[in-house]
């Protein structure tokens, strides 16, 4: 999915989670080594990670996010090699210790074709004794095709913006759709409404386990970013895989 249309919205989302920077971080501080980072969208993993002194490649396909990428790596005066491209079929002809698809990065491979083509290029791309780390949400769906707003209101002197939205599973494909709709009212009171759609694939954690396991990799799953064990109630699956 191209997150072009959504880049705007998505870094005022954002811009102040850190729950997963700081596993990330941790984990590029002991492996010490090259780090690719999966679906870097505007930078708000990669950048902490290169201001720390890795050597970050991040791969991102919309043009937008990575637009807003290379600004605030300018503006942090960080060096990251920005790379515009698919996960699904990428060849950076270079081998990383550490691979990290954060914040449901591959929530994105709709199919079992696409899933299994991001996992050869993933695993063609890890050093002998490198990690592959990702993170996805647990399915836990409230009520579809309702349209409700859930607290995100964001004010700067220029407008407010408050962002409604309404989800839809489909339980066959797996595949979650979320509509956003942002209404922004200027200073004068002018209302515009924008409509985006985000479409996720959620996945089980003996699916994810089966999947790694296809291409060699054996995983360790926890259900926080603290590393706390993964139960019915966790919300997250934290996942770390290496070579079998």
């Amino acid at each position: 999915m191209d997150y072009t249309p959504l880049a705007d919205l998505y870094q005022q989302q954002y811009a102040g989670y850190y729950d997963d920077i700081h596993h990330y971080a941790r984990m590029a501080d002991r492996i010490h080594g090259k780090v690719l980072e999966l679906g870097a969208g505007g930078g708000r993993v990669t950048i902490p990670l290169a201001r720390r002194g890795h050597a970050v490649t991040a791969l991102e396909l919309s043009s937008g996010m990575l637009d807003y990428a290379r600004f605030y790596a300018q503006q942090e005066g960080v060096e990251v090699q920005w790379v515009q491209g698919d996960m699904r079929d990428f060849d950076l002809s270079d081998t990383f210790d550490l691979i990290i698809a954060p914040f449901n990065a591959l929530m994105h491979l709709y199919t079992p074709k696409d899933q299994k083509k991001a996992l050869d290029s993933i695993v063609k791309h890890l050093a002998p004794g490198g990690t592959l780390a990702f993170d996805v949400y647990v399915p836990n769906f409230g009520l579809q095709g309702v349209l409700r707003h859930e607290g995100e209101t964001f004010i700067t002197p220029e407008f407010r913006r408050d962002v409604f939205v309404m989800q839809r599973i489909d339980p066959v494909k797996q595949l979650a759709t979320t509509q956003y709709f942002v209404d922004t009212t200027d200073q004068a009171g002018t209302l515009r409404r924008e409509h985006h759609s985000l479409i996720q694939r959620y996945y089980t954690r003996y699916e994810l386990e089966w999947m790694l396991l296809s291409v060699g990799l054996q995983a360790q799953f926890s259900g926080s970013f603290s590393g706390d064990p993964f139960t019915a109630e966790s919300h997250v699956m934290v996942v770390q895989a290496s070579r079998i």
